[in-house]
């Protein structure tokens, strides 16, 4: 137990808000989580998580992190029904990149190197949910919407958050050492902090308007071996899939669509599309499947990094944390892995004390973020109906990308390198390693050549430039 008597609000219930809880809760006496739903006691999807019925698991950097906040807790899922991938076998996997699909056959080389858990994110944040309401000094108030902050007169810090019952408006004021918003893509932080006389933070962004349509399904014992199936979307085909085993014999199935293109409507039509993409086996398995929901449709306008550590000025007592801070194309699967990894940086941070806690907060977090910005970006501006600025170092690593997934096709020590990455585990710069390049370059030769020439501008539709777009 922390011996200070500060107290800590945390705004949002979400998975980033319960990791920042657990983290404050060894370091104030008290906090309290506000969260806007009445939180339901199943694990089932909830308004303020719209994603939550769509394929969503997090990458194996933040399962890994949730292990080490919560002892015992990936095995506690595992016992539960979720799935785990540990044992390198490439059989588990149908995944494809740009029109490649990676090497389904065979084993990587270190089988231990990489663990992903399948959990559905309704059960993965319930999960949590229960372990944080076991930690003595957290407790959740529910049904309330925060609607202000509260700060010394001066407005130099703040010093407690305003919220209302959602039900009748009846308003309570909540004390608090520190605020941490985690209210996701919605927060109010830039509001609250120009009511304070602050400047809104800067924001990057990046337009992909895509449009997921999903629903749960459950599939009989061993109708398919793969715990995922998933093809991204490609320069000919604006459009990708993903089917996600979950805990017992569920999976979540979706197809995405980008650059505003039209998304399925039902079931029926769900199916069709998926009959475009996936391969056969992974097909018949979705129309033999039982759907468990009505389609489910989400749609997300942008990338959007709201540049706090750029702020001249930003009031002590507040940091912002998760989607509200920085989220990103849910293809790539980051969101919740970031915001853990943000939750070691609060950790690290408070450990050093509190003073000047937002500054230090903000610029560690950038780091991170930095890097999964990049690769979301990179990624995204690889489509050509994706309107952005495409700079040489977007060229050269999106062409470099190319020869890395085609010779993924056969090699498995790149097939896990690339799975690495993607998880977070290394940051993207570990292809970049001789070794990787060597495989690379030689994979392609023994295939004939494959991909763009490194020094060749890849073909991409004539698109306006904006300057905000460009990853920094």
């Amino acid at each position: 137990m922390p011996e200070s008597d500060r107290s800590a609000v945390v705004l949002g219930a979400s998975v980033a808000g319960l990791l920042a809880a657990r983290v404050l809760a060894d370091f104030y006496r008290t906090v309290t989580i506000v969260e806007r739903d009445v939180l339901p006691e199943r694990p089932v999807s909830r308004r303020g998580v719209p994603q939550g019925a769509l394929p969503h698991i997090p990458a194996a950097r933040g399962m890994q992190i949730m292990g080490e906040l919560f002892p015992g807790f990936l095995d506690e899922l595992v016992l539960a029904g979720a799935k785990v991938w540990n044992d390198g076998d490439l059989s588990r996997l149908c995944v494809s990149f740009n029109g490649h699909r990676l090497l389904s056959s065979g084993n990587i080389p270190d089988p231990s190197s990489v663990s992903m858990y399948y959990v559905h994110r309704p059960f993965l944040e319930w999960s949590l949910r229960r372990r944080v309401t076991t930690i003595a000094n957290v407790q959740i108030v529910q049904g309330h919407d925060a609607v202000g902050l509260r700060s010394t007169r001066n407005g130099d810090r703040v010093t407690g958050v305003v919220a209302a019952r959602r039900d009748s408006g009846a308003q309570i004021d909540l004390t608090a050492d520190l605020v941490v918003d985690a209210t996701g893509r919605g927060s109010r932080a830039p509001v609250f902090l120009d009511a304070l006389g602050y400047p809104r933070p800067r924001e990057d962004t990046l337009t992909v308007n895509v449009t997921y349509a999903g629903v749960p399904i459950r599939l009989r014992p061993e109708t398919l071996r793969e715990y995922i199936a998933f093809a991204a979307p490609q320069p000919d085909r604006p459009r990708g899939y993903a089917m996600f085993a979950g805990h017992g014999d569920t999976y979540m199935l979706a197809v995405q669509t980008v650059a505003g293109h039209k998304a399925p409507a039902d079931h029926a039509s769900l199916l069709d599309s998926l009959a475009e993409m996936a391969p056969p086996h992974v097909l018949a398995a979705a129309r033999r499947a039982e759907p468990l929901a009505d389609v489910t449709r989400y749609r997300f306008p942008s990338n959007r990094w709201r540049r706090y550590d750029k702020s001249a000025r930003t009031p002590d007592g507040l940091l912002v944390i998760g989607d509200a801070l920085c989220n990103f194309n849910p293809l790539y699967g980051q969101g919740m892995s970031v915001a853990a990894i943000e939750a070691l940086v609060l950790r690290d941070c408070l450990r050093h004390g509190d003073r000047d806690l937002p500054r230090r907060f903000f610029r560690r977090s950038a780091k991170d973020i930095r890097v999964a910005w990049r690769a979301a970006v990179s990624s995204d501006l690889a489509l050509p109906q994706i309107a952005g600025r495409r700079p040489a170092s977007i060229r050269i690593a999106n062409a470099y990308m190319e020869r890395v997934l085609a010779s993924a096709e056969s090699d498995p020590a790149l097939v896990q390198q690339f799975m690495r990455s993607l998880n977070m585990i290394d940051r993207p710069s570990r292809l970049l390693r001789p070794s990787m390049v060597l495989r690379a370059f030689k994979a392609s030769r023994n295939r004939g050549g494959a991909g763009t020439d490194l020094g060749q501008k890849p073909e991409i539709s004539s698109q306006p430039k904006s300057p905000e777009t460009a990853p920094n």
